[in-house]
């Protein structure tokens, strides 16, 4: 499977310039716990809900301070036709819950580990459900005795 094909919603983008306020706003908005900083539609950089409380609500940073002064910085990447193993190498090697997809350098969306956690969850649902068919609905009228 392709990296682009897991990821279930596309990346919001901010730039270096905008606040931290509006960081806060937008992720509020947008239900999301990450913004990747662009600069055009290349990402620069990260910035998380925790960035935001721990690089400004702890260290009492104004509002206004801009999102390139808290944010994460190199973002990892991992490309959008690369196979969905390489990112998990990423995350296991780097240690994060997100990583920017790419094609040509290009911002294309977020793949997050809650993603993939899902989709495992729902390929393992469907495996289980012959499985659990089996068992619960097993044909009580063999011919074969149960014990010889």
């Amino acid at each position: 499977m392709r990296t682009i094909e897991a990821v279930r919603r596309s990346g919001i983008g901010i730039t270096r310039e905008q606040t931290v306020q509006e960081a806060a706003s937008i992720m509020e908005h947008s239900g999301v716990g990450a913004l990747v900083v662009l600069e055009g539609t290349a990402p620069v950089g990260i910035v998380t809900d925790r960035d935001l409380v721990r690089r400004v609500l702890a260290h009492g940073q104004p509002s206004d301070a801009r999102v390139d002064s808290v944010m994460s910085s190199p973002v990892i990447t991992v490309g959008a036709d690369a196979d969905l193993h390489a990112a998990y190498a990423l995350f296991r090697t780097h240690g994060v819950r997100r990583l920017a997809v790419i094609r040509e350098g290009k911002f294309l969306g977020m793949l997050t580990v809650d993603d993939l956690l899902v989709d495992l969850a729902d390929d393992l649902t469907d495996l289980s459900r012959p499985i659990s068919a089996e068992i619960y609905h097993a044909h009580h009228n063999s011919t074969v005795p149960a014990v010889p």
